[in-house]
C-alpha cells in the first residue's frame, strides 16, 4: 500500500484551488520512522529496527494520529498499529499474501465481487496510514485504475448485472482520491437504475478527520443513492475530540455510519478495551459493525489473538452492553457467500 507517484497525483487539487486541510496533512504525513521515534521519544534502536522492517511497506502516519500517541510508550495501542517491528520478516505458516483469495474474485480491472448484491470497487492504493494488519498489504494495486476513463470495464460490468444493487468504494481509502474525482464517479454509478446503495469503505474520518468536509458531503449525500460509510477504529484512543465532530457531520449529514475493527494483540486484546471502544462508538452515534478476526495476511502473524479468547470477550460484552453496542465477531473466508460468525 505504498503511496507512489501516480497515486499522489490523484490525490492533488486542480491547480489553481486552495489546498483543503487534509490533503495537506497527507504530505505532511511522517514516513521516516527516525523521525517518528524522535517525535514520540522513542530509543533511536526502535528507528533502526522499523527502517529494517518496513521493506516494501513503508511507515505512514499522519499527523492528528500521531498526535495521540503517547510518547516514550512502546506498547501505546496507537502505536502497535504504525510501527514496523521485526516480526513481520517472520514467515509464518499459513500467512500468505492474498489471505481472501481477492485475485480470484475479480471480475474486472479494480472490480471485485465476493457476494451475492454487492461490488466493491478498488479505486485507489493509497492510504492515508500504513496498518501493519493490512490484509491487502501486497495487493497488486499497480494494476488497478486509477480514474474515471479505467474504471469504465468496471462500471459497465454493475451495470449488466442487475443482481447487484450496492457498490462499495475501497482501496487503498477511496477518500485519498479529490473530492471532483469521487463526484463524478458517484454520479456515474447513479445512473445506474438498479443501484440503490453506495458504501464507503474509509480509515480517513479517523486519522484525518479533517477529510469531512462539506464538498465530500456533497458527493456523498447528493445522489438518489442512500450513503453509508464504514469507518475502522480498533482503540478508544483513536476517538478524540476531533473524530468525534467528524463523525458527527456524517451522522447529521444523514449518512448511516457504522464501525468495523480487527481484534489485534497488543491493541484492544482485552475485555476493557472491547468494552471502551464499544461504548464510546455508541456515545458517538456509531455502530459497532464488525470485529474482525485477523486475516491471516504475511507480515501480520504477530497481531494474531485465538478464535477462542475472542470468543470468550464477545460473551462478556453480551454481559456488560446492551445487544446494539455488541459488534458481530466475524471472519472472512475465501469462497464464502458472507462474512462467517464466529460462535
Amino acid at each position: 500500500m505504498t503511496i507512489l507517484a501516480s497515486e499522489i497525483d490523484s490525490v492533488r487539487p486542480n491547480c489553481g484551488s486552495t489546498e483543503p486541510e487534509w490533503q495537506k496533512e497527507v504530505k505532511l504525513a511522517i514516513r521516516d520512522p527516525a523521525e517518528l521515534c524522535r517525535r514520540l521519544a522513542l530509543p533511536l534502536s526502535v528507528a533502526q529496527r522499523a527502517a529494517e522492517s518496513a521493506g516494501s511497506f513503508p511507515l505512514f502516519v499522519p499527523r492528528p494520529y500521531l498526535s495521540r500517541i503517547q510518547p516514550g510508550n512502546l506498547s501505546d495501542p496507537l502505536l502497535r498499529q504504525v510501527l514496523p517491528i521485526s516480526d513481520e520478516l517472520v514467515e509464518t505458516p499459513g500467512y500468505v499474501a492474498d489471505p481472501l483469495s481477492e485475485e480470484q474474485a475479480t471480475r474486472a480491472p479494480g472490480l471485485l465481487q465476493k457476494y451475492r448484491g454487492r461490488a466493491l470497487l478498488i479505486t485507489t492504493g493509497a492510504c492515508a496510514i500504513h496498518c501493519r494488519y493490512c490484509f491487502r498489504r501486497h495487493f497488486p494495486y499497480a494494476e488497478a485504475p486509477k480514474s474515471l476513463a479505467s474504471w469504465e470495464p468496471a462500471i459497465a460490468q454493475i451495470a449488466a448485472d442487475p443482481t447487484i444493487d450496492e457498490v462499495i468504494l475501497s482501496g487503498g481509502d477511496p477518500l485519498m482520491l479529490v473530492d471532483a474525482t469521487l463526484a463524478a464517479l458517484v454520479e456515474r454509478l447513479a445512473a445506474i437504475p438498479h443501484l440503490r446503495r453506495l458504501r464507503v469503505h474509509s480509515r480517513l474520518p479517523i486519522v484525518i478527520p479533517q477529510r469531512v468536509t462539506d464538498r465530500m458531503l456533497g458527493w456523498l449525500t447528493g445522489s438518489r443513492l442512500t450513503p453509508v460509510v464504514v469507518v475502522h477504529a480498533n482503540h478508544s484512543a483513536e476517538l478524540d475530540d476531533a473524530v468525534a465532530l467528524a463523525l458527527a457531520r456524517l451522522i447529521e449529514a444523514r449518512v448511516l455510519v457504522l464501525n468495523q475493527a480487527v481484534l489485534l494483540r497488543g491493541v484492544n486484546d482485552s475485555e476493557s478495551a472491547l468494552v471502551e471502544l464499544c461504548e464510546r462508538l455508541i456515545d458517538l452515534r456509531v455502530a459497532p459493525y464488525y470485529l474482525h478476526q485477523l486475516d491471516a495476511v504475511a507480515g501480520a502473524a504477530h497481531f494474531a489473538v485465538p478464535e477462542s479468547q475472542g470468543l470468550a470477550w464477545i460473551e462478556r460484552l453480551r454481559a456488560r452492553l446492551p445487544g446494539y453496542a455488541v459488534p458481530r465477531y466475524v471472519r472472512e473466508t475465501p469462497g464464502a457467500t458472507s462474512k462467517t460468525p464466529i460462535l
